[in-house]
Formats: C-alpha cells, sequence, structure tokens
C-alpha cells in the first residue's frame, strides 16, 4: 500500500513543477526593458515572443528523448535549456553582455523549449502513475501552471521591484530548484497495479479535494496584491504554503495504512466478539443475506422478480424495498426518474471543449467596445483567462483519450504548435496596430515609441474576436465528428460495469 502514498507524491511533485515553469506568462514584465536594450521596433519585440512560443513547436523531441532518457534525465535536460536561455537574457538585460538580435531570439527559443520538456514529463507522470483517472490528474496538473506568473510577481516585488530583470534570473533558477526537489519522488515511482473500484472511487474524491485547493490558490493570487515589499513577501509565503498543502494526501494515504496495518488489525481476533460495525448495519446486511431471493444465496434479481410476478406480489418492486436506512439494498429495481436522468446525462468531452471557447471571442468583442473602462478590461482578462485554462487543461485529456495515452507527450506536443502559430498571427496584427498608432500619436518613454489610448488596441480586439470565431466553429466540427466515438465509449464503459 506503500504505493499509494508514492503516487501521490508524483502529484504533488508535477504540480510543483508545473506551478514554477510557466516562464513564458511573465514576459510582458520585462518586455519593455528588453525593448529598450535592444533597441527594436514593437514589431520584434513580438518576434521575441513568438520565439517563446515557437520553442513548442519542437516540443515534440521531448517524447523522442524518452525513448533513449530517463525520465529524470529528461526533467534535468529542460532545466538546462531555461537555465541557458533565460539566464544569457538576464545578462543582456542587465548589460554585462551585448548579443545580437538574432542570438536572443535564439535564447527565447531555447527556452520556450524548455517548457514544453517539463510538461512532457509531467505528463508521463500523471498518466503512468492515475491509469484510471488520467483526465483529473492531467487537467489539475496542467492548472497550476497559470498561477506561475504570479507566484513570480510576488517573489520579485519581494526581493527588487524596481528592476524587472530579476525575472529572467528566477526563470533560470527556480525550475531547475523545483527539479532537485522533485527528483526523489521521480526516482521512488511506484509499481503501478490494477486498482479496485472502491479505490478509483477514493482517488476521484481527493481529486475534488485538490481542485478545490487549486481554485483557493488561484483566488488567494488574483485578489491579494502587494502594496510594498514585505506584504509581497507574507504573501508569496502564503502561496508557497498552499503549494506545500498537497503534501497532506501521501501523509494521509500512509498514515491510514500503517493504522489498518497496524492498530485495526490488533482488533480483528478469531472469535471475538468485539467488531467495529455499526449493529444497524450488521443487522441489515445479516437480512440481506438471509433473504431467500438475495444474489449470496445464488439467485439472481431477474429470478426473483419472476418468482414474485409468479405469486403476484408487487412487495419486491417497492420503493421500501429498494432502500433502506438510506443504504441502496437491492440492484435491479424500479428507481425514480430523476436518477434515471442522472445516470444518463452524458455529454462529450469535446463538446465541453466548444463550449469553454466560446466567451473567447465575446470578451475580446467586449474589450473592443469598453477597453477604455478598468473594469472592463478586467472583466474581459477573466473571460479569457477561464477560457484558455480550461481549454490548455481539457486539450490534453482529449488528445490521450483520441490519440491514445501512450504517446500522449508526442501527440500534444505536435497539436500545440498552434500556440506559436497564434501567436505570430495574433502578435503581428497587435504589433502593426500598436506601431501605426504610435507614429500618429508621438510620445517616447524609456528611449522607445509607445501609444497610449483606446485606439492603439481597438482594431487588434476586433481581428482577435474574428480569428476566434474561426476556432470555434473548428471545435464545433470537432464535436460533431467525436459524438458518436463518445457515445460508443459511454455504452460501452456502462456495459462493462453492468455486467
Amino acid at each position: 500500500m506503500a504505493g499509494q502514498s508514492r503516487k501521490w507524491m508524483i502529484l504533488v511533485a508535477t504540480i510543483w513543477i508545473q506551478a514554477f515553469t510557466g516562464t513564458n506568462f511573465d514576459f510582458s514584465a520585462y518586455s519593455s526593458e528588453m525593448k529598450a536594450i535592444l533597441g527594436v521596433s514593437q514589431v520584434q519585440l513580438n518576434y521575441l515572443a513568438t520565439a517563446s512560443d515557437l520553442g513548442k513547436a519542437v516540443g515534440w523531441s521531448s517524447g523522442l528523448a524518452l525513448m533513449w532518457m530517463p525520465l529524470w534525465a529528461v526533467m534535468f535536460t529542460a532545466a538546462v535549456m531555461g537555465l541557458i536561455g533565460y539566464g544569457a537574457q538576464y545578462l543582456v538585460v542587465t548589460n554585462v553582455i551585448a548579443l545580437p538580435y538574432f542570438v536572443v531570439f535564439l535564447l527565447c527559443l531555447l527556452a520556450g523549449c524548455s517548457i514544453c520538456w517539463f510538461n512532457t514529463v509531467c505528463f508521463v507522470l500523471c498518466i503512468k502513475n492515475f491509469p484510471s483517472n488520467r483526465p483529473l490528474a492531467l487537467a489539475l496538473t496542467v492548472s497550476f501552471n497559470g498561477v506561475s506568473a504570479a507566484l513570480y510577481n510576488l517573489a520579485v516585488n519581494s526581493l527588487n521591484p524596481s528592476s524587472s530583470a530579476v525575472y529572467l534570473l528566477l526563470n533560470a533558477l527556480i525550475p531547475l530548484f523545483t527539479s532537485v526537489v522533485a527528483l526523489i519522488p521521480i526516482l521512488r515511482q511506484p509499481v503501478v497495479d490494477p486498482v479496485a473500484s472502491d479505490l478509483v472511487r477514493r482517488d476521484q474524491l481527493t481529486f475534488l479535494k485538490l481542485n478545490l485547493l487549486a481554485v483557493i490558490t488561484g483566488l488567494y493570487l488574483v485578489f491579494l496584491h502587494p502594496s510594498n515589499s514585505l506584504t509581497a513577501c507574507l504573501l508569496f509565503a502564503g502561496a508557497i504554503f498552499l503549494l506545500i498543502l498537497p503534501l497532506g494526501v501521501p501523509g494521509i494515504i500512509y498514515a491510514r495504512d500503517w493504522f489498518k496495518r497496524t492498530i485495526y488489525s490488533s482488533f480483528r481476533l478469531d472469535g471475538s466478539g468485539f467488531i467495529l460495525v455499526d449493529a444497524e448495519d450488521l443487522e441489515l446486511h445479516k437480512e440481506l443475506l438471509s433473504r431467500p431471493n438475495s444474489v449470496a444465496n445464488g439467485l439472481t434479481t431477474d429470478s426473483a422478480n419472476i418468482d414474485g410476478q409468479k405469486n403476484g406480489s408487487d412487495e419486491s418492486c417497492s420503493c421500501a424495498g429498494v432502500i433502506k436506512n438510506d443504504q441502496l439494498v437491492m440492484l435491479g429495481e424500479e428507481h425514480k426518474a430523476g436518477m434515471l436522468v442522472r445516470r444518463k446525462v452524458y455529454f462529450a468531452r469535446t463538446g465541453w471543449l466548444a463550449i469553454a471557447l466560446l466567451p473567447t471571442p465575446i470578451a475580446f468583442f467586449f474589450l473592443g467596445a469598453f477597453g477604455g473602462d478598468s473594469l472592463a478590461v478586467q472583466a474581459g482578462t477573466a473571460l479569457i483567462g477561464l477560457s484558455s485554462g480550461f481549454i490548455f487543461a481539457a486539450a490534453i485529456s482529449i488528445t490521450s483519450e483520441l490519440f491514445g495515452p501512450e504517446s500522449v507527450g508526442v501527440n500534444h506536443n505536435i497539436l500545440i504548435t498552434n500556440i506559436p502559430i497564434g501567436s505570430l498571427v495574433y502578435g503581428f496584427l497587435a504589433a502593426m496596430v500598436y506601431d501605426s498608432n504610435a507614429a500618429s500619436r508621438v510620445g517616447r518613454m524609456a528611449d522607445s515609441v509607445v501609444c497610449m489610448g483606446r485606439n492603439c488596441y481597438f482594431w487588434t480586439f476586433v481581428s482577435w474576436g474574428c480569428i476566434s470565431l474561426l476556432g470555434l466553429g473548428s471545435s464545433v466540427l470537432l464535436f460533431l465528428r467525436t459524438r458518436p466515438a463518445y457515445h460508443r465509449f459511454e455504452q460501452s464503459r456502462r456495459s462493462t460495469m453492468l455486467s
């Protein structure tokens, strides 16, 4: 049973890796300083952001590396790539070294590739250790990737809020430190054995609690903002505490298993009348076993129903015979319509993907119309964040379901090549609109041309909304194409459960 606690240690390790390796999310924090140091335009700066995402286009190489390297070696290779990519950029921004624009582009590419390698490590760990609850494990761990920017923001404000270059230094060092911490759980991975159905359901309840903790962590980081370095330090300590809390899961599981092996087993004495079972439940159990139509007596519920029909009795189909003491005491009997609806209701996961994408175009058009209001900007950004977060988490599970779990690392990294493509298209449009408006509205800050006002972004949001409508239509088509396959899968699953 020690393997049960070890697999949850693996999950905690993947949560930490995801929480501290979403380093591309804080690019905007130091991009202005990078732009001023390199003396580039907004379009050229956008190419650097695209390079960070373009690293994901070669993320499939991590799947190939797993064919020749152990998992821990792939993780540390990712950490070294991030150390070189972000470390060299830190030296550039701090004027320690001078590098041409093309070399900085390659450094951004290397840093982006490291993120994909970290993601592959997390995907493989979740799929290997939670085969029965694979979608839940993947969605949970990926959700923590979205808090990286907030964590790094608190860390920088705690150390030196006046220097944005600290972001690059932390981007280089923290993932390496996280890899060292996660090494021991990865090296002590348990042997995966078939899991009983009751343990699967217990794991699902544990995932529900961890998802609740993820929501609390996200709300904590979104709504609490530091006013000074001391406040930032306290908030960062609170965030670290929330990330450490999941360690209680393997600890509780280990303690429970130890209690069963040592304390509880001492009460199970042969011939002893001391039983740790409620007396009323015991009487109910004896009554069920003593019934003539009980399955324990060799009869099925169908044969019991036939006998009941022959005797002209409808008592076996009464609600009182189905439920007693708030417990289900007979299988195969009639149930109410509400219970029937709760059991046949099913919606394909690709359908949820289409629904999750719906807020994105709405948010872009909303920002285009009311972008001058700060509250509207916050509301629109929140909609986009919720939508993209759900899509990113669900896409991994859908990839494993449509193309199989064995090669999900390679397959998912191939599919997310849309990220650099989207980054290039969306970013190029935004940069063109920005530079065109900056030329007509001259203003200079930090030796770079800047644009201020709603007109700098209006057509950007409108074009982004139109493009995202194409994505929404594509997701609807994907749902229509895959709905029969998901329906057959659900029918097969139900027939297996009934058998």
